[in-house]
C-alpha cells in the first residue's frame, strides 16, 4: 500500500472521538492538521512516539499545526492510553469499520491488521501537503519529520 501523496484531496472519512462524536474530513478545513497513525495503544514504540511528540506539541502549535493520534484501537483504549501517558494529543479511533480511514490514506498495515506508523499533514484547504510512511510499524518517525513536513507546507504556501 502506498501512502496518500502530497497534492491529493483528502477523501471522505469518518473517525471517532473519545466522546463518540465523529471527526471527518470537514474537520480538517481551515487548519494545518497532522494525522499521526500508530499501531496500538500501550505498545512500547507507540508510547515512545506519543511522548516524544508531546514534548514538541507547543512548538508544533506555534507553527499552526494540530496533531491527532489515529489507531484502530477502540476509543476507550485510546482514552486510557492518553490519560496514562498524560499527553494532550487528541486520539481518533479508526476501529469500525476497522482501518477504513487508514486504508483510504494508505496508512494501513494489512499483514498485521492494524494501522501502520505514518504521518499525514493536511493543509487548510483539505489537501495533503506532506506524508510519510515508516518502513515498518516498528520504526518510530522522529518529530523532526513533522517539522520537515511543516516546512514543506510553509514553502508551498510562500
Amino acid at each position: 500500500m502506498t501512502i496518500i501523496a502530497a497534492g491529493t484531496k483528502v477523501p471522505d472519512f469518518v473517525l471517532h472521538r473519545a466522546d463518540g462524536s465523529e471527526f471527518t474530513e470537514k474537520d480538517l478545513q481551515g487548519t494545518t492538521t497532522v494525522l499521526v497513525f500508530y499501531p496500538f495503544a500501550f505498545s512500547p514504540v507507540c508510547t515512545d512516539q506519543l511522548q516524544v511528540y508531546e514534548e514538541a506539541v507547543d512548538e508544533l502549535r506555534e507553527q499552526g499545526a494540530t496533531l491527532y493520534g489515529v489507531s484502530t484501537d477502540p476509543t476507550y483504549a485510546q482514552t486510557a492510553f492518553q490519560e496514562r501517558l498524560g499527553v494532550s494529543i487528541e486520539q481518533l479511533s479508526d476501529f469500525e469499520p476497522k482501518g477504513a480511514t487508514a486504508r483510504k490514506l494508505g496508512a494501513y498495515f494489512e499483514p498485521g491488521g492494524m494501522t501502520n506508523r505514518a504521518l499525514v499533514i493536511v493543509g487548510p484547504d483539505g489537501t495533503v501537503a506532506w506524508s510519510h510512511l515508516a518502513g515498518s510499524p516498528g520504526d518510530l518517525p522522529g518529530v523532526n519529520l513533522i517539522f520537515d513536513g511543516l516546512a514543506a507546507v510553509a514553502g508551498r504556501a510562500a
